[in-house]
């Protein structure tokens, strides 16, 4: 495969939203609108003089980078872990600053980060936990993301408050429970749809849940619940489809599913090293195919021996550089694709990991 500019993973799972109605947002939106999810933020015109906290309203476990804009210096750090319907405190004490930026994405173990990337100042940021004096004069082991310049509201409190959130506007209650409805999911529970509602299907797929895990119902309640599943996700499972990535590299991963009418291929999953990630395939299909590369910190693929670390076949299906999602297989290049070598995945025992390692 060529180098290729990635997001990280592929689309979110379809049919993600509810059929409850829309509620008018309370909080003044900021920018961004993209159909699927959608960062909003609290903002006012008061400076920040307080704690900066970062609230989460989204379904998504998140992790969050801040630049801080003063005078001719800029600064980075990150990355601060936030689950749904939490909040933390990214800045202590009184700060200083002409602006505050912030970066958001999603954890791996959803596929493609829903949160848009689109923020005008071009900061670096580090794969790993980091902090950044000069951010916009990248080094080795740097890459470059998208910030967007907020102006956080004050609370009752006093401190200073910027809001993540979805077109769907959860409240607290609601974006805890649509974020365990999408884990469920992922982990092969029925608890669609996602929509922060509860009922027999969400409780009757969280208890089987605990059953296969052994926990008890009331760690539901834990504040730790949401690294219980998103851990769980991240082990290999005794059925549907499991990647782990037993290599040092970043992996890029797609997958393919044939209903027997079609053929339908999605991409890309972001794999992190020394980790496993289920990927999103619903239903029942006749076949199941699977293609995935490693990268480097720059996303460009690694290679071995002058050939590129990749896992696939010999069934060409289509992929593109960014994320995707089609059921036409026929003529990839026509149509703005790549054709990609996929190996079929045999899951007669009713269930499959595939572990990806360097030779």
């Amino acid at each position: 495969m060529s180098e290729r500019p990635r997001t990280e993973g592929a689309p979110p799972a379809l049919d993600e939203r509810g059929t409850r109605p829309r509620r008018r947002s309370v909080v003044t939106r900021f920018l961004m609108t993209l159909p699927a999810a959608v960062v909003s933020f609290v903002f006012s015109s008061a400076p920040a003089v307080a704690d900066l906290k970062i609230c989460n309203r989204m379904s998504y476990v998140v992790e969050a980078a801040i630049g801080i804009d003063d005078k001719a210096a800029t600064a980075t750090r990150g990355w601060f872990r936030i689950d749904p319907a939490t909040c933390r405190v990214v800045v202590q004490g009184t700060l200083s600053a002409d602006r505050i930026l912030l970066n958001a994405r999603a954890l791996g173990v959803y596929g493609a980060s829903p949160i848009p990337q689109n923020g005008s100042d071009m900061l670096c940021v580090a794969q790993d936990n980091f902090v950044i004096a000069a951010a916009r004069q990248c080094r080795a082991g740097q890459t470059q993301a998208a910030f967007t310049q907020i102006t956080p509201t004050q609370s009752d409190d006093g401190n200073f408050t910027a809001y993540l959130a979805e077109d769907s506007e959860y409240d607290d209650e609601q974006a805890r429970l649509a974020g365990i409805q999408r884990l469920l999911l992922i982990a092969g529970y029925d608890a669609a749809p996602i929509d922060g509602v509860d009922g027999p299907k969400t409780q009757g797929a969280l208890a089987a849940f605990l059953k296969s895990r052994g926990l008890p119902s009331d760690i539901v309640s834990s504040p730790n619940f949401f690294k219980t599943m998103v851990d769980a996700v991240q082990t290999p499972s005794p059925s549907g489809l499991t990647w782990c990535n037993d290599t040092p590299h970043k992996v890029m991963a797609a997958v393919a599913a044939d209903d027997g009418k079609s053929v339908t291929s999605r991409g890309w999953y972001r794999i992190d090293p020394k980790t496993c990630l289920h990927p999103d395939v619903t239903g029942t299909p006749k076949q199941i195919f699977s293609f995935a590369e490693a990268v480097d910190t720059d996303n460009r693929v690694i290679k071995q021996q002058d050939k590129p670390l990749n896992w696939g076949g010999d069934r060409q299906l289509c992929t593109r550089e960014t994320k995707f999602e089609t059921n036409e297989q026929s003529d990839c290049p026509a149509r703005g694709f790549a054709a990609t070598g996929f190996g079929a995945v045999d899951m007669s025992s009713g269930g499959k990991t595939l572990r990806f390692a360097v030779p």
